[in-house]
């Protein structure tokens, strides 16, 4: 069963389908991406950018992405793999029924707190490295 109604070949295909107010704040929130993270690869899973290092670090999923039949919110939603580990100050992002997934929604551009979302970002960024240092040298240790 098919979950999704598009099929993307590039983040280029992907920004040209989305309404105006919703490029609008993926724009934004993609640029911030790209621009603290620097070692952050982009791609597309499930027709929507995602950001890695090594493993997921966070995604951008406008409403008009549907899984399924209907979206569940507007506007455009910003998550974290593991936004479970995060600090999270000020509670800017919430988990709602997830366990590691946390998101924020925006519904304009003027919501986004560029300093939470840089400063999530770098953490997020710092937990994917740890990690991946521990998976190294768990894997480092059992091969003695």
């Amino acid at each position: 069963m098919q979950m999704q109604d598009v099929n993307f070949k590039s983040v280029h295909q992907f920004l040209e389908y989305l309404p105006l107010n919703e490029f609008e704040i993926t724009t934004t929130l993609r640029q911030i991406v790209l621009e603290t993270g620097p070692t952050i690869h982009e791609k597309l899973s499930w027709n929507i950018p995602t950001y890695s290092v090594h493993k997921s670090i966070c995604f951008i999923w406008p409403a008009s992405i549907k899984w399924g039949k209907k979206s569940s919110y507007t506007g455009v939603r910003f998550g974290f793999s593991y936004g479970n580990l995060l600090a999270n100050h000020q509670n800017y992002f919430e988990l709602g029924n997830r366990k590691q997934v946390a998101f924020k929604t925006f519904k304009h551009v003027n919501e986004i707190d560029v300093k939470i979302l840089k400063s999530a970002l770098l953490e997020a960024i710092f937990i994917d490295e740890q990690m991946a240092l521990t998976k190294k040298m768990n894997h480092f240790k059992s091969r003695k």
